[in-house]
């Protein structure tokens, strides 16, 4: 999205995180990862490898992370790819940060089904809330970004938020998690209706007798 920040190498990015190294668990399962992968196909690790160094940068302050350019170059050599290799893959996906976040990021949907949902009352509610799209709040709370299709469409419209997706959204349900999340409680995630995952609001409207049992239909299809 066009409100992407990418932090590049200073030198002050060089002196903090040029020494990047994998903690002793990290490093373990990097080898797991790899090890997933036929004898010289260990460059097909980058995306999870790429996500591990992210979620370590982020264990320091509690945030989702971000990849500084010095990290991206660490994964690499520990896969003895390119560079450049890694950083396309890092710059394409947008479940990849290029510069630092707040503890929370919220990634807001724009994609046509959550537009035509309401999406734009989403977004409004975190701008009554002082977020602003590709800024961070000034405590350092809330980071907000609009992104592509998230694959929750049947629950239109939604945000991710960190690891965890929260469907179903109005103006109202979407002010009510950011301030649980200012208040540092843990809102439940997935729809914020009735209803169970994707299925109808109000419950099934096909097979329901198999909502409390497996129910055996053949003698009624008979």
């Amino acid at each position: 999205m066009a409100d992407v920040k990418r932090m590049p190498a200073t030198e002050e990015i060089r002196a903090r995180w040029g020494g990047f190294a994998w903690t002793a668990e990290n490093e373990r399962q990097a080898k797991v990862v790899i090890g997933r992968y036929p004898p010289g196909r260990q460059h097909s690790a980058i995306i999870p490898l790429l996500d591990l160094a992210q979620r370590q940068v982020g264990a320091e302050n509690e945030t989702q992370g971000w990849l500084p350019i010095p990290v991206i170059e660490y994964v690499a050599r520990y896969l003895d790819m390119p560079y450049m290799r890694a950083y396309e893959v890092a710059t394409f996906y947008t479940m990849f940060n290029l510069a630092p976040l707040g503890r929370h990021h919220i990634q807001v949907c724009g994609t046509t089904p959550c537009m035509l949902r309401g999406s734009d009352d989403v977004l409004d509610a975190c701008y009554k809330k002082g977020l602003k799209k590709g800024a961070t709040t000034p405590d350092g709370l809330f980071t907000l970004s609009e992104v592509e299709c998230l694959g929750a469409c049947a629950n239109a419209p939604m945000v991710q938020i960190n690891d965890d997706n929260y469907e179903d959204l109005t103006f109202e349900s979407m002010t009510a998690i950011l301030e649980a999340l200012a208040r540092g409680e843990a809102p439940k995630p997935g729809p914020q209706i009735e209803r169970q995952t994707s299925c109808p609001q109000g419950g099934p409207t096909t097979l329901p007798e198999m909502v409390g049992e497996n129910h055996d239909y053949r003698g009624e299809w008979a």
